[in-house]
């Protein structure tokens, strides 16, 4: 039994104390304050179940490194905690481990993903387009794409756009431009980023793979290339990193989210404040708005 599963038993007990008058409201508080940081624990990880309301993204299990069994324990517990949970860099053997101990989770063998969402939300305002230059970049492209789509944005997928056949990239313009924010992925010599930010105004985050031959030093090539682009103002984030990607995109999106919807009617301006749900929230004023006071 791992010390969350003890700990999260002693919650009822201590229910039960407090109503008997056992224990006063202090001591009640601070033993739910121990169970509680006690059951964000595993034998061997301390999970951080609050980062979500701190950073806009919760914490997600990096599986390189980790055996199955680690990873199936966490999962659970952030499962249990969140409500979601989202694994990356696992290996087939993990994916086959969390699908057994959790069989609605799902899983993406070719990007390594295993992810699970059971909180009920809308879609969240803003669009993200996932932009890879090859077929072998899919598996970080589809790594940015499916942690966005975790977090409750929509995707569109521009996948085989490099540019070595720069008319494939120029055939989905129109499309690409319509997004709130683009993440282009690529390898070899990591072109692609600093064309599409001559070609686009949203922001543009750009991820070198380590695809290409020898003198690519496993994506070293692409990396300097991006970050010597000459398109100005571009973000790039590490070797393979799609999952960084896609957050940064996350903080870039949640702009939008904080953003007040102005909407003009007969007694003034109505503003629907976006809350942390993506829920609107009215807020009603303007110069012929009534007067609310005393």
């Amino acid at each position: 039994m791992t010390e969350s599963k003890s700990q999260s038993t002693r919650l009822p007990e201590l229910f039960r104390e407090f109503r008997a008058g056992k224990l006063s409201a202090a001591h009640f508080r601070r033993a739910l304050q121990e169970a509680s940081a006690a059951a964000d624990r595993t034998s061997e990880a301390v999970l951080d179940t609050r980062r979500e309301e701190r950073a806009g993204f919760p914490e997600a299990i990096y599986g390189a490194g980790k055996t199955a069994a680690q990873i199936v324990r966490i999962f659970r517990n952030l499962l249990s905690a969140n409500g979601k949970a989202l694994a990356t860099r696992c290996s087939l053997a993990s994916l086959k481990a969390l699908k057994k101990a959790v069989p609605d989770v799902r899983i993406h063998e070719h990007a390594g993903l295993a992810w699970l969402n059971k909180v009920s939300a809308p879609p969240r305002p803003g669009r993200a387009a996932i932009l890879a230059a090859g077929t072998s970049d899919l598996p970080v492209a589809e790594e940015a794409a499916i942690t966005l789509e975790f977090a409750g944005f929509p995707v569109s997928r521009f996948f085989d756009i490099g540019v070595a056949g720069i008319h494939r990239l120029m055939n989905r313009l129109d499309e690409i431009r319509t997004a709130d924010v683009v993440i282009a992925v690529a390898g070899m010599e990591g072109a692609l980023p600093s064309v599409v930010g001559g070609l686009v105004s949203a922001p543009v985050i750009a991820v070198p793979t380590s695809v290409g031959y020898g003198a690519s030093f496993q994506g070293l090539a692409a990396l300097l290339g991006m970050l010597n682009a000459c398109s100005a103002g571009i973000t790039v984030v590490n070797i393979d990193n799609g999952f960084g990607a896609a957050v940064a995109a996350v903080r870039i999106l949640q702009v939008k989210k904080d953003d007040a919807v102005q909407e003009q009617d007969e007694g003034g301006i109505k503003r629907y404040q976006l809350d942390n749900f993506g829920e609107a929230r009215e807020q009603t004023g303007g110069r012929n708005a009534p007067d609310r006071r005393g």
